[in-house]
């Protein structure tokens, strides 16, 4: 029954998607209506999803590449509904819903039945270091997302083609503290993924830190946004350049996600779970 409601959340995804983006390239406010309620209501399709593959798995659904896929989407579009709850950004939403679509396009291509967890699976740090390492990174997702719009906009203003798209998009200083909230919040919660996996690494493996591949690129990342929170408090950095590291920290967590569990082999990787 969940991947019947996921398959609707992908649907309702992709009609969002497409209605933001005629939103975005024509300024048909009715566009942007039909965006908001089909990403709504995937939304509320993607919760049924994750709490019938709960209690059909029981547990929580985060340890495959395709639950952890959907787990992200599902985050990402949670976060973006507040984002424009709190700051009013509606078109930013023909950039996080592409993002989302992806993801669970990606994740409908991959095997979805549900099989027995590993014994270092089997642990309540589970629900807890996966929860707060996903919160960062979705919260990411949509500093990435304001980071893009940040460019387009600056590009438009620069280049005086101030016009219909430059005026449905948000301002570079809304766009700013959108990146700025973003990084304060969403640091802190990486962190605490991080260390809440070193707590549970040492219950599983015996040791806090092994330098797996997966671990070293956490840290990578880790250090990405601790430099970009770092010269935005200390040495003021704002704009243009504070955009592009948004981007590049991004970069920086798919790969984290993606990159190591496809390309390399550690503990983190479970090759015949993301295979």
């Amino acid at each position: 029954m969940n991947v019947l409601f996921f398959q609707v959340t992908v649907v309702l995804y992709l009609g969002g998607t497409i209605a933001y983006l005629i939103y975005l390239l024509s300024s048909h406010e009715r566009a942007a209506w039909v965006g908001k309620f089909a990403l709504g209501l995937g939304f509320i399709s993607h919760c049924i999803t994750l709490v019938l593959r709960y209690i059909e798995a029981g547990h929580t659904p985060v340890v495959n590449l395709h639950e952890s896929l959907s787990f992200f989407a599902w985050m990402v579009v949670g976060f973006f509904l507040l984002l424009r709850y709190r700051y009013k950004v509606e078109i930013v939403g023909a950039f996080v819903s592409p993002l989302a679509l992806l993801l669970v396009i990606g994740a409908a291509a991959l095997p979805k039945e549900i099989l027995p967890l590993p014994p270092a699976l089997r642990s309540w740090w589970l629900p807890i270091h996966v929860t707060f390492a996903f919160l960062g990174d979705a919260i990411f997702a949509l500093a990435f997302c304001a980071g893009v719009t940040y460019l387009i906009q600056e590009r438009l203003v620069k280049s005086k083609r101030v016009g219909a798209l430059s005026a449905r998009l948000p301002s570079l200083e809304v766009l700013d503290e959108i990146n700025y909230r973003a990084l304060t919040i969403g640091f802190p919660l990486l962190t605490i993924g991080i260390v809440t996996g070193a707590v549970w690494a040492e219950y599983a493996w015996g040791s806090y830190w092994s330098w797996d591949p997966k671990e070293t690129w956490s840290l990578i990342t880790w250090l990405l946004y601790a430099a970009l929170l770092h010269q935005r408090l200390m040495v003021g950095w704002r704009g243009k350049k504070a955009a592009i590291m948004a981007i590049v920290g991004f970069g920086a967590v798919l790969f984290t996600f993606l990159g190591v569990n496809l390309l390399m082999e550690g503990l983190h990787t479970y090759a015949e779970w993301f295979r």
